[in-house]
């Protein structure tokens, strides 16, 4: 390293908005304790009122309909904390979203619904087809998420291919695209993309960006969405963070879209960064994977898109403007279904999971899943564990270099009770497992940016599509195969050689799991 190096970093740092956030949460929160700290103990009353409504609120809690990891957290706080527990779940625990986000979402979801429609034809193929029929139910009821047919799906084994492909699509563009994502770094795979965005934009396509600030703002500079307006980019900064005690702050939109006028999208798990198509090593060998579909199914990542957008825009832009009519969409020779789905921390509803849940509860020969993250409650492990007892055929895949260690101690804390149920854990030898991808019985499979823990299933905005009896599906378990080859498979001897004091380490851990 160059001399001078570190001091320049450190420099850096004090200068970037990251100190300028974090230092603002340190003292707002110092304050915020010394403050009730200060009056607990100059007003008596004060600090029995705090006590008892923090036990008031660990009653509401154990009572609450959300997940167990997220409710045991929360009552431990209070418990260890009983003069403040109570104070800090009300600030940060609830599900509580803004007003002027809640209106933009209602209207969002008003303007949506009339999109919402169910090729009657469709659904009717779908009722002779008892997997498709039980998906398609779910997926309506969580959302209003039509199922397609007649789509050309392609899969990619790994981010390069998909990158690639998409900057062969960028290039055809003729009216908009649409880019979406989590991670802004830059780079080369950044330059290549952004190079094309640019030239789309000089002419004439509308040529739209939104990047989520809490991915970004470590890598790019505070008033790079400016620059990027100047080129001719329409930019949105999701959620910017700001230094304010808010739960919202944590709400980052974790989706990975992009869409070409109308007719073509992607989604997975790359972010725009160097490593997620091995430009830079970071944790051996990055493995991703992700999906282009082509037809009528666009449309969906089109609106989904849109709604994120106006979200941030003093004008919403109307869907009809790019949305593109049925009879631009014909293809019989494709087989299958497909469903594109959407989840968001301002609804109930918790589609990603669900959709993960359902997906285990029909296989019925075999379950194949990859995530980078194994942090689950105890109702997904037992409908895990209840698909082995049932003979499915269940094989997890994780990293076997992972970027975060403190989750990865919580993913090892599941394997054992996993394996003895049956189930059959691999760690992904060459390096970092990324992909979010499950697949069943050779006609069922799922790709898209939702992890198995609780960020993406009940913080962060999520994006997927499930298939059924698709094409790309043999592709999809032949890439399932060579990861086996070159994973080590976990056993019950290695879980119960762990030593007691990681055990304790991995419990605590889990713990906090909900905010890991």
């Amino acid at each position: 390293m160059r001399k001078g190096g570190p001091v320049k970093k450190i420099i850096r740092f004090f200068k970037s908005k990251a100190f300028y956030v974090v230092s603002g949460l340190i003292i707002q929160a110092l304050i915020l304790l010394l403050f009730l700290f200060y009056f607990s103990r100059q007003f008596i009353l004060i600090y029995y009122l705090m006590v008892i409504l923090s036990a008031i609120v660990a009653i509401v809690i154990a009572g609450k309909d959300q997940d167990s990891s997220s409710r045991l957290l929360w009552i431990f706080v209070i418990l260890a904390l009983p003069v403040f527990g109570g104070i800090l779940y009300l600030l940060f625990g609830s599900k509580k979203i803004p007003k002027a986000l809640m209106i933009k979402d209602r209207q969002a979801y008003a303007d949506y619904k009339q999109y919402a429609r169910q090729n009657m034809q469709t659904l009717k193929a779908t009722g002779k087809d008892q997997v498709l029929d039980k998906m398609v139910s779910m997926a309506w009821t969580n959302g209003f998420f039509p199922v397609y047919e007649h789509c050309q799906v392609r899969y990619f084994p790994t981010g390069q291919e998909q990158c690639q492909a998409i900057i062969e699509a960028m290039a055809r563009a003729e009216k908009f695209i649409f880019v979406e994502t989590f991670i802004l770094d830059n780079g080369r795979m950044w330059d290549s993309i952004l190079k094309v965005m640019i030239e789309k934009a000089k002419e004439g396509v509308d040529v739209r960006f939104i990047y989520d600030d809490f991915g970004a703002f470590t890598h790019m500079q505070p008033d790079y969405d400016q620059w990027l307006e100047s080129q001719g980019i329409k930019t949105h900064v999701f959620n910017p963070l700001k230094p304010q005690l808010a739960m919202q702050m944590n709400n980052r939109d974790h989706r990975k879209i992009i869409v070409i006028d109308g007719k073509t999208a992607f989604t997975g798990g790359i972010n725009i960064a160097d490593e997620y198509v091995n430009m830079k090593k970071r944790f051996g060998y990055w493995k991703d994977m992700g999906i282009e579909v082509r037809g009528k199914a666009v449309e969906q990542f089109t609106i989904s898109f849109l709604q994120i957008w106006n979200y941030q825009a003093a004008r919403n832009t109307r869907y009809a403007d790019y949305v593109l009519p049925d009879t631009e969409f014909r293809n019989p020779e494709q087989t299958g279904f497909v469903i594109p789905f959407f989840d968001a921390p301002t609804d109930e509803n918790d589609t990603g999971k669900n959709m993960h849940m359902n997906m285990f509860n029909l296989a019925n020969k075999y379950l194949w899943i990859t995530t980078p993250y194994l942090v689950i409650d105890a109702e997904m492990i037992a409908i895990i564990k209840l698909a082995a007892a049932n003979g499915v055929d269940v094989r997890i895949l994780v990293p076997g270099i992972p970027d975060k260690k403190m989750v990865y101690a919580v993913t090892r804390s599941n394997f054992e009770p996993l394996i003895r149920a049956g189930v059959r854990i691999y760690e992904y030898t060459p390096g970092f497992i990324h992909g979010k991808v499950c697949l069943s019985d050779d006609e069922n499979a799922l790709v898209g940016t939702v992890n198995m823990d609780s960020r993406s299933y009940y913080i962060n905005y999520e994006c997927g599509i499930w298939m059924r009896k698709t094409d790309c599906i043999r592709e999809i378990k032949k890439d399932f195969e060579s990861m086996f080859e070159v994973s080590h498979e976990v056993t019950m001897a290695e879980c119960q050689a762990v030593k007691g004091s990681v055990r304790f380490y991995r419990d605590v851990l889990k713990l906090f799991s909900p905010i890991l």
